[in-house]
Parts: C-alpha cells; sequence; structure tokens
C-alpha cells in the first residue's frame, strides 16, 4: 500500500485533522469567492463583454452564459471526480484549484468587447466553461473529503464548514464589489474596477495551494483504494448494488434541486435583482446582502450540528416547509430601500441553511465509497446545472414580461418534492461510510446500521 493510502484520518492527530480541513474549507472559500463574483458583476461583464445597446438583452446573454458554467459542472465533476475515487481526494482537490485560479485570471485581464469584438463574449463563455468544470470537480471532491475525515457522531457539524466557508466566499465576494462600488463609483467599477475583483481570486489561489499541499488523504479512500476493499471498480457490483446505485444518484438530483434554486435566486442575484428590478442603490444592495450573509453563518453550524442529534430527514422535510411558507413574504417585502433586502434574504439564507449545513454529510452518505466523489460530484452539479444555472434567467425573464408568479409556484413545487424525497429516504445520521452501499439511505429490505440508530 501506497503512503498516500495509508496516511488516512484514522492514523490522524486532532491537528492534522484540521489542518485538512481548513485546506478544503479555504478552497471551497475560494471557488465561491470566484463563482459568485461573476453573477456580482454580471452588470458590469454585460456592459464589457457583449454589445450593450440593449442593456436587457447583454444582461440576458451574461446570465447565459453563467448558465453555460453550469453545462460544465457535471462533466467536471465526473472528470475530477472519477479522478479523486481513482489516485485520492487530496490531488484531486490541487488539480481543480489550479483550474480555478487559471479561469478567473483570464477573466481579470481579457479584453473587452469594444476592443476585440465578439471574440470578448467568446473568450469569457470558453473561461466560464473551464471554471464549471472545476467547479464541479471542487464541489463533489470537497464534499466527499470533508465527510470522510469527520467523526461518524459528529460529521453533521463537521460539514457545516463546507457551507461556512462557501458564504465566507460569497460574503468576501460581495464585500469586495460593496467595497469597489463604494471606493470608485459606478463609471471606474463599469470600466475596469470589476477586474480587482478576480485579480485579487486568482491570487488567492497561490495560497489555497500551498494548505492543500499539506493535506491529508482520508482513510475511507485508502480502504477503498487497498485490497481488502471487496467493491475497487464498478464492473464488481451485482445488479441490485447498480440499481442502488442509480437509486442513490436520483435522491442526490432531487435533494439538490429546491436548494440550488434557493441558493441562487435569493442569495447570489438577490443584490443584482433589487438594482435592476427595483431600482435599489449598489452600494447599499451589497452592503444588506454581506449583512444577511454574516447572519446566516451561525444558522449553517447550528442545523449541521442539530442534524446530528435529531437526524437528516426532518431537517430536510423542514427545508421544504419553510421554502413554501416563505415566498410570498420575501417578495413582498423587498422595494428600494437596503433594509429591504436584508430582512427578505436573511429570511431566505435561514431557510436555505436547514438543509445546507449539513448537505455535504448527506450526499456523502447517500454514495458507495468507491464511487463516492463521482456520484456526488456528477449528480450535484448536474441539479446545480439544471435548477441552480437556470434559475436567474428564469426569474428575470419571467418577471420582466409580468409572469413573476410563475417562478414562484416552480420554486414551490421544488420545494414539495424536497418534502416528499425526505420523506422516502431513510435516516443516514452516524452511518458508517467505510461500509459498501447496503448501508445506504435508500429504501430497501436492509436494516439500518446500529450506529446510525442509536446517535
Amino acid at each position: 500500500m501506497s503512503s498516500l493510502q495509508t496516511s488516512g484520518a484514522a492514523a490522524l492527530s486532532m491537528k492534522d485533522r484540521l489542518r485538512s480541513v481548513r485546506a478544503a474549507a479555504a478552497g471551497n472559500m475560494l471557488e465561491w469567492f470566484d463563482w459568485t463574483l461573476y453573477g456580482i458583476f454580471s452588470t458590469y461583464l454585460a456592459a464589457n463583454f457583449f454589445d450593450n445597446r440593449s442593456p436587457t438583452s447583454a444582461l440576458l446573454s451574461t446570465m447565459a452564459v453563467f448558465a453555460g458554467g453550469f453545462i460544465a459542472r457535471p462533466v467536471g465533476g465526473f472528470i475530477f471526480g472519477r479522478l479523486g475515487d481513482r489516485v485520492g481526494r487530496r490531488l484531486t482537490l490541487l488539480a481543480s484549484m489550479m483550474t480555478l485560479s487559471f479561469t478567473t485570471l483570464t477573466i481579470a485581464v481579457v479584453p473587452t468587447y469594444d476592443q476585440i469584438g465578439a471574440w470578448a463574449s467568446l473568450i469569457l463563455l470558453v473561461q466560464r466553461l473551464l471554471q464549471g468544470l472545476a467547479h464541479g470537480g471542487e464541489a463533489g471532491v470537497s464534499y466527499t473529503y470533508v465527510a470522510e475525515i469527520a467523526p461518524k457522531e459528529r460529521r453533521g457539524l463537521w460539514t457545516s464548514v463546507v457551507y461556512v466557508s462557501v458564504m465566507i466566499g460569497v460574503m468576501g465576494a460581495t464585500a469586495t464589489a460593496a467595497l469597489l462600488s463604494n471606493l470608485l463609483g459606478s463609471a471606474a467599477m463599469s470600466e475596469w474596477g470589476w477586474r480587482i475583483g478576480f485579480g485579487l481570486g486568482s491570487l488567492l489561489a497561490l495560497y489555497v495551494l500551498v494548505l492543500r499541499r499539506y493535506a491529508k488523504e482520508t482513510d475511507v479512500f485508502a480502504e477503498q483504494a487497498s485490497e481488502k476493499h471487496p467493491k475497487a471498480a464498478d464492473s464488481k457490483m451485482s445488479p441490485a448494488d447498480r440499481a442502488r446505485l442509480y437509486k442513490a444518484c436520483i435522491f442526490i438530483f432531487l435533494l439538490s434541486a429546491c436548494t440550488n434554486v434557493v441558493y441562487y435566486t435569493w442569495v447570489t442575484f438577490a443584490p443584482v435583482n433589487a438594482i435592476t428590478l427595483k431600482g435599489m442603490d449598489p452600494g447599499g444592495a451589497y452592503t444588506a446582502s454581506l449583512l444577511a450573509q454574516l447572519m446566516v453563518l451561525f444558522f449553517l453550524i447550528l442545523f449541521g450540528h442539530l442534524s446530528d442529534k435529531v437526524g437528516r430527514r426532518p431537517m430536510t422535510m423542514a427545508l421544504g416547509v419553510a421554502v413554501i411558507l416563505l415566498i410570498v413574504p420575501v417578495q413582498m417585502i423587498l422595494t428600494d430601500q437596503p433594509w429591504t433586502l436584508f430582512v427578505a434574504q436573511g429570511l431566505g439564507l435561514t431557510a436555505w441553511a436547514l438543509a445546507v449545513g449539513f448537505y455535504p454529510a448527506l450526499m456523502a452518505e447517500l454514495a458507495p465509497t468507491f464511487a463516492r466523489a463521482r456520484v456526488v460530484g456528477v449528480m450535484t452539479s448536474l441539479a446545480a446545472g439544471v435548477f441552480g444555472g437556470t434559475a436567474p434567467y428564469l426569474y428575470t425573464w419571467l418577471t420582466s414580461i409580468g409572469l413573476a408568479s410563475v417562478f414562484y409556484a416552480y420554486l414551490a413545487a421544488l420545494a414539495v418534492l424536497t418534502i416528499i424525497v425526505g420523506f422516502k429516504m431513510k435516516e443516514t445520521r452516524g452511518m458508517d461510510l467505510n461500509e459498501d452501499m447496503h448501508q445506504s439511505a435508500l429504501p430497501a429490505e436492509q436494516p439500518q446500521p446500529s450506529s446510525a440508530a442509536s446517535n
């Protein structure tokens, strides 16, 4: 067995465990900093990389490229996920980070539409597709990595750090936008100020690469990669196991639908919608959004910890109920005043945190060890593309033609779907990730693991 395989979490000191989790979290933070900047700066990108004779058309084109990044995410989830299942989680996290840093630097320096014409739009699209590849790979492998290295009885709490780091990255992007907007003004921001944010992201990538270099491999992957594990390749699955794997893919996809639409509607594009559709001052909108994101950090940790106590199923169903109850109030509260964005987005973020505080743990618990990074990466990325990537476009388009109620009905339907899936799945808290896929949260005749039942 190689040294990489033997350096598992079981043999690590608490210091090494925390160092490894910190490296994964730092990468998540930077990944979402870069990813969110595109959404926050979409109005400036529209003005610089597309024909802006029609501002609405340019904004929709920018959002179409935004959605294009989601098309690449499932492909990235498969490529990097397969790499993570073959050579290890740690090395794959290094590869995805290098790809992401390259794309961010390129966006920061690419010439504008006025300088090179349609080539600017094409380069932006290509870089967004590459960013989508890295993002899809990073998500699946990092969820898997943190879930596998965490103690099983506190997996929900430990994996809450994933989305805490996500929100810190989102907050960093929002704070960058707020600071630059207030310091430079609208004219300078539109002309060149937005490039500073992307340049900062590419510089931070160097720090993350150093952190990840010293991260450790998980013991779960080490055992899977050794001869001890009975299912080291897909070809060794029985028909029943393969059917169960497909069911896991379906459950992960469906459970990711509502959270993605809520996130991209009520989090990433909330300031943009407030500015574009409500006429809110950009500086005020970004500041209000930043404060709402700061508030939700507490709830992510709280709900992650709570899922270790009461279980994943009731928390998942609570998300669906909360979204249904908040759809109308969130829309009615929002006006052109920044404080209304803080209240509306704070409510939406709290509902979102009900499930995403333990989301990485649940995704890892649904998938078998030998294909975990692939399954989680592909299915969460596919759901993000189908539901999250299209949400801003659908919302903007339907609102522009007076059919915003159709979008709200769509979101409510996804919330109902979440409740149904949460009710149908079995409880996963405390399960052993080193067991095979019979230790699954999917409906089956096999009994629950004793560890899950005892927590």
